[in-house]
């Protein structure tokens, strides 16, 4: 698996986190192998943790290390290497076990997506050894990883919920291991409004439906076979059911792809309007180059129209929201009784702030949240004296309640001073934990000199 060619020099990270189960038990690498070529092992007749520390998987991070391997194929996953830059090398042994986990529970589809790789008429289902994953097979395996796993995403290829076991095996996943982040996509037409909702009790964390449009005939063009009203109907479901239960999970998200034909000013709006109305979490546009008939013009990358929404773009950051005021926002200021002075304490000592916060979105900013994530802290990084990154988690507090939209409130943060003598930079942000600090999706920090002698 030796790669000579500098060209193609490459990094990649997966065979270091993460396996991907697929629906006939083949472990493969990466969840871009749509026709199962990169085959790690099988967990039909091993043990993952055989897959994991196997020769195969050592082989391909050994290649990494190097710069590249031609197991990897045309992977859309890899990184390119610049030609001056050397790949980092990692542990060929990544441990026992992966932290990350794909399942796929079919590679079958209900619709046919215009040109897609896994649309039925490619006959990705025909390098599946299996029509639906073995439930049997799917407990051994989420037994043994489990305890290892901190995050689960279950779906790959197909449309999952065409499992008639899809819901029994988020159940069986949060039952067994609450731990887990348990994150699902679907286009969410095999769901019926019965089975959208005991989802919401399932445990899971995070759903993303995939609708394309905000009218059936545009919806149509791509989800080519699909019906709009049905799956706004199961969103509006799992929205309603979470609402009527109280619960702040699953989060939902809608994220719709931008085509020639669903990019208008009236339309977008008009998903806008609908996810306010539906009560979704999240609505974000999604940015494609495929296909190449059919891609949004408009937005793509470089124009001022894709500038203009960046920060309700799928893959800008974690926290933008096309949804108007949903993006987090706040203003911090940093009261001081001699303003324009720099903070000043004792190398190793402790300094107490008492920064006043304003919530300047139109979604309160919780308190408190199911296992720890989504819940809002303020945090502060302390930087060097050029802004250059010292300690990104240098402290944090909490919120004395929930803040609610327009509401302000002072919060009393306790900041360690560094052990070293010098001139810093302490910057102020809010932090939605588990998911991303305010900063990456375009809220203002506040920062500060501080000097420590």
């Amino acid at each position: 698996m030796s790669l000579n060619h500098q060209a193609t020099r490459f990094r990649c990270s997966w065979p270091w986190s993460t396996l991907v189960l697929t629906c006939d038990g083949r472990v493969v690498c990466g969840c871009a192998d749509p026709y199962a070529q990169r085959v790690l092992g099988d967990a039909r007749t091993h043990t993952l943790g055989d897959v994991w520390s196997g020769d195969t998987i050592r082989s391909l991070r050994t290649d990494l290390n190097r710069g590249g391997s031609t197991f990897c194929g045309d992977c859309p996953l890899k990184l390119p290497l610049a030609d001056d830059a050397a790949p980092a090398p990692r542990p060929v042994d990544a441990g026992a076990l992966p932290s990350r986990l794909y399942i796929e529970c079919t590679a079958a589809c209900n619709i046919s997506c215009l040109e897609a790789c896994c649309a039925p008429e490619t006959g990705i289902t025909r390098t599946r050894q299996a029509g639906m994953l073995d439930f049997d097979l799917f407990a051994r395996v989420v037994e043994e990883t489990g305890p290892s796993l901190a995050r689960i995403d279950f779906f790959n290829y197909g449309e999952a919920f065409l499992h008639k076991r899809a819901v029994e095996m988020c159940e069986h996943i949060k039952q067994r291991f609450p731990h887990v982040y348990l994150y699902t996509s679907t286009n969410g037409l095999a769901l019926t409004e019965a089975r959208a909702r005991q989802l919401v009790h399932s445990g899971i964390d995070e759903v993303t439906f995939s609708v394309d449009g905000a009218f059936p005939e545009s919806y149509a063009r791509y989800r080519q076979r699909g019906d709009f009203d049905v799956a706004l109907r199961n969103l509006r479901a799992m929205a309603d059911e979470k609402r009527r239960a109280g619960r702040d999970l699953p989060f939902i998200n809608w994220r719709y792809i931008l085509f020639q034909w669903n990019d208008s000013p009236e339309e977008m709006n008009h998903a806008r309007a609908l996810a306010e109305e539906i009560g979704i979490d999240r609505l974000t546009w999604e940015i494609t180059d495929h296909p190449e008939s059919a891609y949004s013009r408009r937005f793509a990358p470089g124009t001022r129209e894709h500038a203009a929404i960046r920060r309700e773009i799928w893959d800008d950051s974690n926290l933008g929201n096309a949804i108007p005021g949903a993006t987090p926002r706040a203003r911090i200021d940093l009261r001081r009784l001699v303003p324009g002075l720099p903070l000043m304490g004792r190398r190793g000592g402790r300094m107490r702030l008492r920064p006043r916060v304003k919530n300047l979105s139109t979604r309160p900013f919780p308190a408190h949240a199911s296992y720890g994530r989504r819940l809002v802290r303020l945090g502060a990084q302390l930087r060097g004296a050029d802004g250059s990154m010292t300690d990104r988690d240098h402290a944090r507090a909490w919120l004395p309640s929930t803040l609610e939209p327009g509401q302000t409130s002072d919060i009393p943060i306790e900041i360690p001073l560094p052990d070293t003598p010098g001139r810093y930079q302490l910057t102020l942000d809010l932090v939605s934990e588990g998911i991303d600090w305010f900063e990456a999706c375009g809220s203002p920090t506040t920062s500060t000199p501080l000097v420590v002698w």
